[in-house]
């Protein structure tokens, strides 16, 4: 299986991620699951590649953060995007992508979720323990630790089936979630803001499960 990994770069970098360190990091987890991994730090240009991908990961971050760069309605990028979801390509999005390719308008539809400027929050990193959620099935069976952000306050879209859960302000906020689109599967995994976060083997498994799920699609 081929994947390829939208590293940030460019318009997607930010001070608060390091995607240098964690996109190899997310590489050598996939190649552990059995996939044939190129990571690309042109992450519009890499919608242009998708051909023959079975799984597009997206460790980025918004492009609309500090710029009034936009894509055009009509880019190559977003039609390469389109295209391979139609044909079923599985997505994996890590952390600060559902802040991410704000350009496309299949991207939050596919994600089933958004962080939203000034309503979505996450207290300071440290220590969180992610556990099993009702309907986590074989992707996750026992609870881990790991070093990271806890988002919290997303903005869900559709429906969705939370995997993974973490305490919330008030109540349980979900780690990872796995959803169709179309032709499409879509894993998502709010988790991996550095390189501790793959320090978790607990993580690094989940991570090896959504991956494989969404592209045997």
């Amino acid at each position: 299986m081929r994947a390829v990994i939208a590293s940030g770069a460019g318009r997607y970098a930010d001070p608060w991620h390091p995607f240098p360190e964690t996109s190899p990091l997310l590489a050598s987890i996939l190649e552990e699951a059995g996939f044939t991994v190129t990571v690309d730090d042109d992450v519009d240009g890499a919608m242009t590649r998708l051909d023959d991908v079975q799984l597009l990961v997206v460790n980025a971050g918004d492009p609309w953060r500090d710029t009034d760069e936009r894509l055009p309605a009509g880019s190559p990028a977003i039609r390469g995007l389109t295209v391979a979801l139609e044909q079923g390509m599985g997505v994996l999005a890590l952390h600060c992508a559902v802040s991410s390719l704000r350009d496309y308008p299949d991207w939050a539809a596919a994600v089933g979720g958004m962080w939203v400027p000034g309503l979505s929050w996450h207290p300071d990193a440290g220590v969180a323990t992610i556990t099993p959620s009702a309907g986590a099935g074989r992707f996750l069976t026992t609870p881990f630790d790991v070093f990271d952000e806890r988002y919290c306050g997303l903005q869900r879209i559709g429906h969705s089936r939370t995997v993974a859960e973490h305490d919330g302000a008030s109540s349980p906020e979900p780690t990872a979630w796995v959803r169709e689109y179309g032709a499409a599967r879509i894993a998502v995994d709010v988790l991996g803001h550095d390189a501790r976060s793959y320090e978790s083997e607990g993580h690094r498994e989940l991570l090896r499960r959504l991956a494989v799920w969404a592209a045997a699609g």
